[in-house]
């Protein structure tokens, strides 16, 4: 039974569950907003919402904290410069999901998720995930 567990599988084994999150935050710490299923959304958001909570405390143990769920560095520092800070008045709700109807092809549930409150930073052109 899986009474009170939180988070979804995604049809994945762990290893790959955490590559997916990793590579999802990732995308979205570049580019500001990407185009993913609304499970995987809805699962995003648990995973960059406390990353960016840590960005917004800017110390060595925090960004050592989010190395460990994003293993780049570069991608960490985007985080921690830009995002961290322009949240920093901000308790939570970092992101927002908006729902787009169904893929063509399979008829899966689409979504966009995109951080809010970021119209001073440029958005670069938004990739769509295909995992």
């Amino acid at each position: 039974m899986r009474h009170r567990k939180s988070g979804r599988k995604l049809g994945r084994k762990v290893g790959h569950r955490k590559s997916l999150m990793s590579n999802l935050a990732s995308q979205l710490i570049q580019y500001k907003r990407i185009k993913t299923t609304d499970a995987k959304a809805k699962e995003l958001r648990m995973f960059i919402e406390p990353l960016v909570t840590f960005a917004k405390q800017g110390d060595l143990h925090a960004r050592r904290q989010v190395l460990r769920k994003i293993p780049h560095k570069e991608i960490v520092g985007i985080l921690f410069k830009d995002i961290g800070p322009t949240y920093s008045d901000r308790d939570g709700g970092y992101t927002r999901i908006i729902k787009l109807g169904f893929r063509d092809n399979d008829r899966a549930p689409v979504s966009i998720i995109e951080f809010v409150d970021l119209a001073g930073v440029s958005l670069k052109e938004e990739p769509e995930t295909t995992t």
